[in-house]
């Protein structure tokens, strides 16, 4: 059963909230980073990516980029920025994108609920994108980047939080540049914290939906200190992790859409032959997304075709291999053009849907030649893999909106 409990947060104050807020340092590259943070001395990506605060000739991960982190989040406290409760609480953690809200509940996940596999996972991660966080969280003691956990929907929950939301005042109400609204609530009601904590200890299965490297590197630095503290009793912080957690009912998963270089030395007419061998190929007329699972749009040479995957690719397969991501995987990217490992070939590039299907136009008109746009994969699928213990293709789901860094923090 999970394992998911209050904690004290280290906080923004309210009147600079809207400024601290940063999405997730992964989101960047580094001179995307450094922009970011050039016009607001209080982002928190000057703490998530303090190499920003460093001359461009500083490696990324020297360990003087670590120490300035430190440094700034220090002084963000000593100077008021941040603000630390001294009771245990959850938090609610609602965002707004096109009309749609999705409120979460922000509190820790434990490191042994993820070690035993209550807390499920459906992609890889790769050790040296684990290392950089590692680092950052034991330099700081903190946890600074919250993991976006989701779980079937239960009843008892969605109450507390929808008369929460109703009847009080949100700590925080902002909408940030992207359009993107922000607002948070405070569960302070000792009852509310015991109804909820033990509504979660009755949940056995919690799925991580974004922030697998998040989740990993949080855990390896509890499990570091632990060896440090042969003496631990299991109570101590850093035997949790912070997380916003959301019902499955609330969330969007958008398309993850793939672009490709070259058709693998084929002519155009060689390639949709061999394309017509296990899809069915339609001309919409003008730009479509797909509108049900199996289809998959294509845009070649200014022109937008519909692939429709024959029903017997789906026969017989697995969770992961009847996801549309593997299906295009497995029936055209790798026989037809090439790309056995999307995780290292370089003919292929991924697309958030975020970005609408323009950009896989431009894309294709530039530097690459033909583009692929998925139908999204459904959170239930996301469910079956990680209840099979299987693992999606990289690149596979895409959610939005974003959670913040820098709203809530969790000191170990």
């Amino acid at each position: 059963m999970a394992k998911i409990k209050p904690f004290m947060a280290v906080r923004p104050d309210e009147k600079v909230a809207e400024k601290v807020a940063a999405l997730p340092y992964d989101v960047y590259n580094r001179q995307e980073a450094k922009e970011a943070v050039k016009d607001n001395p209080l982002s928190f990506l000057r703490i998530d990516r303090a190499e920003t605060q460093l001359p461009d000739s500083t490696d990324t991960y020297a360990p003087e980029v670590y120490a300035k982190a430190k440094e700034i989040f220090e002084s963000f406290i000593s100077d008021g920025t941040f603000i630390a409760d001294n009771d245990r609480c959850y938090y609610i953690y609602q965002l707004a994108m096109d009309g749609r809200k999705q409120a979460g509940i922000v509190a820790c996940a434990s490191i042994d609920d993820y070690i035993n596999n209550v807390i499920k996972k459906h992609e890889n991660t790769r050790e040296e994108k684990e290392k950089d966080r590692i680092r950052h969280i034991d330099t700081l003691s903190a946890q600074t980047g919250p993991i976006f956990l989701a779980y079937r929907s239960q009843t008892c929950i969605n109450n507390i939080v929808a008369r929460i939301i109703s009847e009080y005042r949100p700590l925080y109400n902002f909408t940030s540049d992207d359009g993107i609204g922000h607002a948070v609530w405070k569960v302070s009601d000792e009852c509310d914290i015991t109804t909820i904590e033990n509504s979660f200890a009755a949940i056995s299965d919690i799925y991580i939906a974004d922030g697998h490297h998040r989740a990993a590197s949080a855990v390896k630095a509890g499990l570091k200190r632990r060896d440090a503290c042969p003496g631990y009793t299991g109570a101590e912080e850093f035997n949790y992790f912070l997380s916003v957690l959301f019902p499955d009912e609330s969330l969007m998963i958008m398309d993850y859409n793939r672009t490709i270089r070259d058709l693998n030395g084929l002519s155009r007419e060689e390639f949709m032959e061999k394309v017509k061998e296990n899809f069915t190929i339609t001309e919409p007329g003008s730009a479509a997304r797909p509108s049900k699972k199996g289809d998959i749009s294509m845009y070649l040479d200014k022109k937008w075709y519909m692939l429709s995957a024959k029903e017997e690719l789906f026969q017989g397969k697995d969770a992961v291999a009847s996801l549309d991501v593997s299906i295009l995987q497995d029936y055209l990217l790798s026989p037809v053009l090439g790309i056995k490992d999307p995780r290292t070939d370089s003919r292929i590039g991924f697309i958030g849907g975020i970005r609408g299907l323009g950009e896989l136009e431009k894309r294709a008109d530039t530097d690459m030649e033909v583009s692929f746009a998925m139908y999204p994969v459904s959170i239930s699928e996301l469910f079956a893999v990680a209840d099979a213990g299987l693992l999606m293709p990289p690149k596979s789901t895409w959610f939005e909106p974003k959670l913040r860094s820098g709203l809530f923090i969790h000191r170990i």
